[in-house]
């Protein structure tokens, strides 16, 4: 036996051995990912399960508004990421012969296992992000103006238009309604005369007052202590006050390497639409004609436009 044929047979036997090393962690592969499939897939339907659960057990509509607009749309995307895993993991069962052919077959399903798995969450991102909004908002209205019942009698209860409803909040509620932090619905069995006061949050961001307690603590006006420039940070001074009980907060916050001259600020102030994952504050300027001026702040351009839609200046000047 020359030496060319004993290479030759070292190396055939190192690839027998290598295949057979291949070929049983493929088949131990097959069998995990196949239990995995089921596995996931019955986590994402637990984790469904569960909040239908904990949304049906909720014993008012106020209790299922609160737990729908919170986290409803969370408990959904997380069941997507269980179905795209279960996706990823049930498309490396499939063509089993044929990735017995040669290891490289395995690294291009994992790959195509993979780009799959990634297209369906993104999908599912961006559905929950833009479009189901629309249907949970229908959803969350059913549930905020069913008529509510009497526990006493039985009999559906009348819900106050917005100058109906006063009569029945003290002044800190009506404080929290005229700075938008907090939207109040009073429902009232007419037969009887009982009461019952739902608390919804408004359309501005308000903070919770630390001395009365109510959201009525907004923020009144700014003061730039010290300017950022290109190399340091600067200083901020903002003041808050209570519309309430006139409660005064002061807060020093950071402001970053002068943002006004950067390309993001550019784009922000040009295509404001496009760049609202950069805004943290939408800041609306009301100026009445014998010369009130009003401000408020908003957290999105939905709420800005929203709140623009509705508003009464009467109202906000008294």
């Amino acid at each position: 036996m020359t030496i060319f044929e004993i290479v030759l047979f070292l190396c055939t036997q190192v690839t027998r051995m290598n295949n057979d090393l291949y070929l049983e962690f493929l088949a131990k592969w097959q069998q995990i990912v196949t239990i995995l499939v089921f596995v996931t897939l019955g986590a994402g339907l637990l984790n469904y399960l569960l909040y239908r659960i904990t949304f049906a057990s909720k014993k008012t509509y106020k209790e299922k508004f609160d737990l729908a607009s919170e986290k409803e749309s969370n408990k959904l995307l997380v069941g997507h990421i269980f179905i795209a895993v279960a996706l990823f993991l049930f498309c490396n069962t499939l063509e089993y012969e044929t990735m017995k052919i040669d290891f490289l077959w395995f690294f291009i399903r994992l790959f195509v296992a993979i780009c799959i798995s990634v297209l369906y969450g993104y999908i599912a991102q961006l559905i929950i992000k833009f479009y189901y909004p629309g249907i949970l908002e229908k959803k969350l209205k059913k549930l905020r103006y069913t008529p509510r019942i009497n526990p006493e009698n039985g009999k559906e209860m009348k819900l106050l238009s917005e100058a109906e409803e006063d009569a029945y909040l003290d002044e800190g509620m009506q404080a929290e309604e005229n700075v938008f932090s907090v939207d109040y619905d009073v429902w009232i069995d007419e037969s009887t005369g009982y009461t019952k006061i739902e608390k919804y949050k408004g359309h501005l961001s308000a903070l919770e007052c630390d001395r009365c307690g109510f959201q009525t603590l907004r923020l009144h006006k700014e003061e730039i202590i010290q300017e950022a420039t290109p190399t340091t940070d600067g200083e901020l001074l903002k003041e808050f006050r209570c519309s309430y009980c006139n409660r005064i907060k002061r807060k020093t916050v950071v402001l970053t390497q002068n943002f006004k001259d950067s390309a993001e600020a550019k784009r922000a102030v040009a295509e404001p639409v496009s760049a609202e994952g950069d805004i943290s504050v939408i800041k609306v300027e009301i100026h009445g004609v014998n010369g009130e001026i009003k401000e408020y702040d908003f957290q999105t351009l939905d709420q800005a436009q929203h709140f623009m839609n509705e508003f009464d200046f009467k109202k906000l000047v008294s």
